[in-house]
């Protein structure tokens, strides 16, 4: 990804949460967050996107992150028992959804980044990006155009 900065948060209150998506909304980059929960030694990692961000890598990837594999069958199976009440801490509400893993971030109630799983966030910017890198907008397909025709033939050099 274009830029990573590990940030771990101890529970996600106003101040630390706040901190986390001023950084990920000045540099309109993810922020890789690692979530250190109490009374658990496992460390849960995702990546802050901003909503314009992921909005603009949803509209160039062409197909929904894939997910298929056993491991993920089993998280899935995991988190239909979680309950789907929203999380609120200070300004924040976590609305985690029960399908896909994603959990929205709404401040003053307005969905202003997603928490995706890291290779779910890493698949979709490469998608984005790939599609992107073969658009071209009608005026310049026509300037090509317009050059290419220009050019003389392999023939005639």
């Amino acid at each position: 990804m274009g830029i990573e900065i590990d940030v771990v948060v101890g529970y996600p209150i106003n101040d630390e949460m706040e901190r986390v998506l001023g950084l990920a909304e000045a540099v309109r980059e993810p922020v890789t967050v690692t979530f250190m929960w109490e009374g658990r030694e496992e460390a849960d990692r995702a990546v802050l996107v901003p909503a314009a961000t992921l909005a603009l890598w949803e509209h160039w990837a062409p197909t929904a992150y894939p997910t298929s594999s056993a491991r993920d069958e089993n998280r899935d199976v995991e988190k239909e028992q979680e309950l789907a009440h929203p999380a609120e801490f200070g300004a924040f509400t976590l609305f985690r959804r029960r399908l896909g893993g994603r959990t929205a971030v709404a401040r003053e109630g307005v969905v202003v980044a997603e928490l995706l799983d890291p290779d779910e966030a890493h698949w979709l910017q490469e998608k984005a990006r790939n599609v992107r890198q073969g658009f071209m907008d009608p005026k310049q397909k026509a300037a090509f155009e317009e050059f290419l025709a220009r050019q003389a033939s392999l023939d005639e050099q």
